[in-house]
């Protein structure tokens, strides 16, 4: 059986293949052991799932389990999404939450994500700790810990007020499609929305471990019948999260799909055009360079990080950032936690379509006019384990001068080898730490050098 390990956004697996109870309770021990190593153990721990198989019985599992290290916990009645989660350790001053959770992965899969004190992604430091406790003991308690059921989203709601323009959206009342994708995300996402001022027509609304047949993922294959509502309702938009609610999908009022990095880069402009300023775009280093541009435009910093949100997460808590974001379909801004949250950024695309009186498909429109073109594409590559690591050893080590038939102005080297050519296009070049893939990321300034470069990188995969 593997090694618990965590990854980018916690540890996942199979449910009753490596993901089983007896494994869920080492977790949850080392992750008591952490709070109590911590100092934090006289704060409230918060326990919970999403919509997937077995997540209400896990998550009792874990409150059982971190009870008898003597630590009280905090539990909600249903369901609930990430962002959610990380909103109440913030507003609670928990200790920290454990989120059972396997986000967008395929229904048969569950997961733990550590959510500490800070309210975002746990760092590396603080899950090799908890790796380190894996299999370990607790040290008990004379006194057995308690637990309370309690209630955030109205809270929840008020601080999505703080950083969104409800009045733009309620004055405008307008028609919006949603889909949760039979995820965590039921009930909320409509809610807040309506709280806000929109009429939600709603599909796929109910709980279902099986996710209706399709991965919980809110990526355009799996958005094709939130397309088809939004154009039979004549909705302004179609609004999705994924199955834990921290990844946003969107559908133009033409039923057409939008990208991650097309929507970053249209609330990135729409958030600086309307005067937000003292603070940095940031971006993992796989997501697309409109941001570097817009940056550039509006005369703010770039930063720039490796892939995974918690690295974003870390630029949020060390100083200030206007929106950070990553080509996967996460992003926060600044002034909320330090979490990706999708329905944020549901109600951010709204508000920039309202406020503008333009669709994002016109907004992304403006942005190729005034900085040319953009067009970006992921390829997974599959390569056997020995290949995998001579290939990176060899684009590290080699000195490329020219990638087709562009010279290559700059080497970033911060997750993977990403390769700049002088024209601005770029390729990232990222193996998988979990299976024998290598993950390709290109822009270009055409579809035409698009296919270009996605030659180059897979005949060097051989």
């Amino acid at each position: 059986m593997d090694k618990i390990k965590f990854g980018t956004d916690g540890w996942r697996g199979v449910l009753a293949d490596d993901f089983t109870f007896e494994r869920v309770t080492f977790v949850a021990r080392a992750i008591a052991q952490h709070i109590v190593d911590s100092g934090l153990s006289e704060r409230p721990l918060i326990i919970a799932h999403d919509a997937r198989f077995l997540g209400a019985e896990l998550a009792g599992l874990c409150v059982d389990t971190v009870h008898e290290a003597g630590l009280d916990t905090e539990t909600f009645a249903r369901p609930m999404p990430t962002p959610v989660v990380a909103y109440a350790i913030q507003a609670h001053k928990a200790a920290g939450a454990i989120m059972l959770t396997a986000s967008h992965n395929p229904p048969e899969y569950n997961g733990i994500k550590f959510i500490p004190d800070y309210a975002g992604p746990a760092s590396t430091e603080i899950t090799r700790s908890i790796e380190a406790l894996l299999g370990g003991s607790s040290a008990g308690s004379v006194k057995p810990g308690s637990d309370t059921i309690v209630d955030v989203i109205s809270a929840y709601t008020d601080q999505l007020c703080s950083v969104v323009k409800k009045d733009i959206i309620a004055s405008a009342e307008p028609l919006v499609v949603i889909d949760p994708m039979h995820g965590a995300g039921c009930g909320v996402l409509a809610g807040v929305l309506q709280s806000f001022g929109a009429t939600c027509q709603v599909i796929n609304g109910d709980y279902d471990p099986g996710f209706g047949g399709h991965n919980p993922d809110p990526v355009r294959d799996n958005l094709t019948g939130l397309s088809q509502a939004v154009r039979a309702s004549g909705a302004l938009l179609g609004l999705a999260v994924d199955g834990d609610g921290d990844r946003f999908g969107i559908i133009d009022h033409n039923g057409v799909w939008l990208s991650p990095n097309e929507i970053i880069s249209i609330l990135a402009e729409y958030l600086l055009a309307r005067g937000e300023r003292g603070g940095a775009l940031v971006r993992s280093v796989a997501t697309t360079h409109y941001l570097d541009k817009i940056a550039a435009n509006y005369a703010v910093p770039l930063v720039e990080t490796p892939v995974g949100f918690k690295w974003i997460a870390a630029e949020m808590m060390k100083s200030a950032v206007i929106i950070g974001g990553e080509e996967s379909g996460g992003l926060s801004v600044a002034g909320h936690i330090p979490e990706k949250d999708g329905i944020l950024a549901c109600l951010l695309v709204l508000e920039a379509t309202l406020a503008l009186d333009r669709s994002p498909s016109g907004q992304l429109s403006d942005i190729a006019d005034r900085y040319g073109q953009r067009h970006s594409i992921r390829l997974d590559v599959r390569v056997g384990a020995s290949r995998k690591a001579q290939l990176m050893a060899e684009l590290t080590e080699k000195e490329i001068d020219e990638i087709a038939g562009q010279s290559v102005s700059g080497t970033v080297l911060l997750d993977g080898v990403k390769f700049v050519l002088d024209t601005g296009d770029w390729l990232l070049i990222r193996p998988s730490g979990t299976e024998p893939l290598v993950r390709v990321y290109l822009e270009a300034g055409s579809e035409e050098r698009l296919a270009e470069l996605s030659a180059f990188a897979t005949s060097i995969m051989t």
